[in-house]
C-alpha cells in the first residue's frame, strides 16, 4: 500500500482541515473496499424499494444473489489476492514493474480456471427452474467480482486517489441511478444494474492499471514458478475469507435458512443485522489505513533502513521502541474509534433499524454483530502489522484459528437458540484477535534480536 501511504502523508502535510478530511475520506473508501460499498448500495436499494412498487420477493432474490456472489467470489479469490499482492510487491521492489500486468492476467486466468467451472456446475445443478438469462447474469457478475477483487490489490499501490474515488462513484452511482429503470425487467433487471456497476469498476480500474504498469507482454506465468511466490499465502487468504463468511453460510444452510432462488438460501433473522453492522467498520478502516500506512509504515522504514545502513545499536534500539509504540497506538486508535462507533449505534436504539426498514426486534442481534465486526477491524489491523513483519506462518495460524473458532462456535450457538445468535461470530473474531496481538507483542519485543540473527 505504498501508494496510499504516500498520498495520505502528502494530504496531511497540508496541515488543514480540508487535507485531513480528504485523507480520512480516501482512507475510508479504500479501506472499506468494493464489497462494503456493495452492501451499502444494496441497503440503499432496499430502502428505496420501500417507497417504490417493486415486489418484495424480487428485491429479496436480488439481494440474496448478490450476497452469495460477493461471499464466494471473495472466498475463491482470497488466496490469490494475498499471493498476488506479495508477488507484485516483490517485483516492484526489484524494479520490475513490467511484470505487474502479465502477472495480473495470469492470476485472473488461474482464478477463473478454479472458480468459474464450480459456479457453472452449481447453476446447472440447482438453477434448473431459473431463467437462463438470470443464470448468465449470475455467471458474468461472479467473473466481474473476481476481477474487481484482484484489481483492488493493485489500486492500493497507486497514487491517483481522486481517480479511484471517481471510479467507485461512477460504478456504484450508475448502479443506483439505473436501478429503478432496470427494475421493470424484474430480478434480471436488478441484477443487470449491479453487473453494469461492476463492469464500470472493472473498466476504470483496468485503465488505471494499464496506464501505470505498461508491459510488452500480455500474460506471464512467472507468478506461479517455484521460488517466485509463497504458497502459504494461498491457504492464508482462503482461510481468512472462509473464517469471515462461515457464520453467515452456516445460518443460510442451517435451520434458520430458507430457500430463496434455485440453490440460494438466506437467513432472514441473521442476514439483515450482520450486513447492516458491516457498515459500521468504515470509521475504523479509515483510522486503520491512516495509522498503519503513515505512522507505522514510516517507523518500519526508518528501522530497517538504519539496520541495512549499519546504524548505531542505540539508534536501532530507539527505532525499535518507536516502531513498537506506533504499532500499539495504531491498534489502540482502532479500538477507540470502533468502541465509540459501537456505543453510538447502541445508544441510537431501534431508530437506525427503522431507517433501513428493519424490525426493532433485530436490535439485540444487531448490537452483537456491531461488536463482532468492530473486533474484525482490529484483527485486520493486527494481521497487517504481521504482514509488515513478514510473519506469514503466524498469519496462517491466526487465519486457521479464526476459521475453526467461527465454525465451531457458530454451530454451537445455533444449537443453543436465538439468544446466542451472533456470539459465535464475536467469540471467533475475539479469539483470533487475541492470538494475533500476542504474536505481535512477542515479535516486536524480539525484533532487533531476530533481525540481526537472520542477517548473520
Amino acid at each position: 500500500m505504498a501508494g496510499i501511504g504516500f498520498e495520505l502523508r502528502k494530504l496531511l502535510k497540508k496541515d488543514s482541515f480540508t487535507g485531513l478530511f480528504q485523507a480520512y475520506l480516501f482512507a475510508g473508501v479504500i479501506g472499506s473496499g468494493p464489497w462494503i460499498i456493495s452492501i451499502l448500495a444494496m441497503l440503499l436499494i432496499n430502502f428505496l424499494s420501500l417507497k417504490a412498487v417493486y415486489l418484495p420477493e424480487l428485491i429479496a432474490q436480488f439481494q440474496v444473489t448478490v450476497t452469495w456472489l460477493i461471499a464466494f467470489s471473495l472466498i475463491f479469490t482470497g488466496g490469490l489476492q494475498l499471493y498476488f499482492t506479495r508477488y507484485i510487491a516483490d517485483r516492484l521492489f526489484e524494479h520490475q514493474p513490467s511484470r505487474v500486468l502479465p502477472g495480473l492476467h495470469a492470476a485472473v486466468l488461474a482464478s477463473f480456471a478454479i472458480s468459474l467451472p464450480t459456479v457453472a456446475a452449481f447453476l446447472i445443478l440447482t438453477f434448473d427452474d431459473v431463467p437462463v438469462l438470470y443464470q448468465l447474469l449470475v455467471f458474468t457478475t461472479f467473473a466481474l467480482l473476481c476481477l474487481v477483487w484482484l484489481l483492488t490489490v493493485l489500486l492500493t499501490g497507486l497514487k491517483q486517489y481522486k481517480m479511484i474515488i471517481l471510479i467507485y462513484f461512477l460504478g456504484y452511482g450508475s448502479m443506483l441511478a439505473l436501478n429503478p429503470w432496470f427494475a421493470q425487467w424484474g430480478k434480471e433487471g436488478l441484477l443487470a444494474s449491479f453487473m453494469l456497476g461492476q463492469t464500470i469498476l472493472v473498466l476504470g480500474m483496468s485503465a488505471l492499471v494499464w496506464k501505470e504498469y505498461p508491459s510488452p507482454r500480455l500474460i506471464d506465468f512467472d507468478i506461479f514458478k517455484k521460488g517466485r511466490g509463497f504458497p502459504s499465502l494461498l491457504a492464508t487468504g482462503f482461510l481468512f475469507n472462509f473464517g469471515v463468511w462461515i457464520d453467515k453460510i452456516i445460518f443460510w444452510l442451517g435451520p434458520t435458512g430458507s430457500p430463496v432462488l434455485g440453490g440460494l438460501r438466506a437467513s432472514p433473522i441473521y442476514d439483515s443485522p450482520i450486513f447492516l453492522a458491516y457498515l459500521t467498520i468504515i470509521p475504523g478502516m479509515a483510522v486503520f489505513i491512516m495509522r498503519i500506512e503513515t505512522d507505522f509504515a514510516e517507523a518500519y522504514d526508518r528501522f530497517y533502513q538504519t539496520v541495512r545502513s549499519g546504524g548505531a545499536l542505540s539508534t536501532i534500539l530507539h527505532l525499535q521502541q518507536e516502531m513498537t509504540f506506533c504499532a500499539r497506538e495504531s491498534i489502540f486508535d482502532i479500538i477507540k474509534v470502533q468502541t465509540i462507533t459501537a456505543l453510538a449505534i447502541i445508544a441510537s436504539g431501534p431508530a437506525l433499524l427503522k431507517v433501513f426498514g428493519l424490525d426493532p426486534l433485530y436490535a439485540p442481534l444487531f448490537h452483537v454483530n456491531v461488536i463482532g465486526v468492530g473486533i474484525q477491524v482490529i484483527l485486520i489491523g493486527a494481521l497487517n502489522i504481521l504482514f509488515y513483519l513478514d510473519k506469514r506462518l503466524e498469519v496462517l495460524v491466526v487465519s486457521a484459528v479464526l476459521a475453526a473458532l467461527n465454525t465451531g462456535l457458530t454451530l454451537f450457538t445455533l444449537q443453543m437458540g436465538p439468544e446466542l445468535y451472533g456470539y459465535g461470530f464475536v467469540a471467533g473474531m475475539l479469539g483470533a484477535t487475541v492470538v494475533a496481538l500476542k504474536i505481535i507483542d512477542k515479535e516486536l519485543r524480539e525484533l532487533s534480536y531476530k533481525t540481526f540473527m537472520m542477517s548473520t
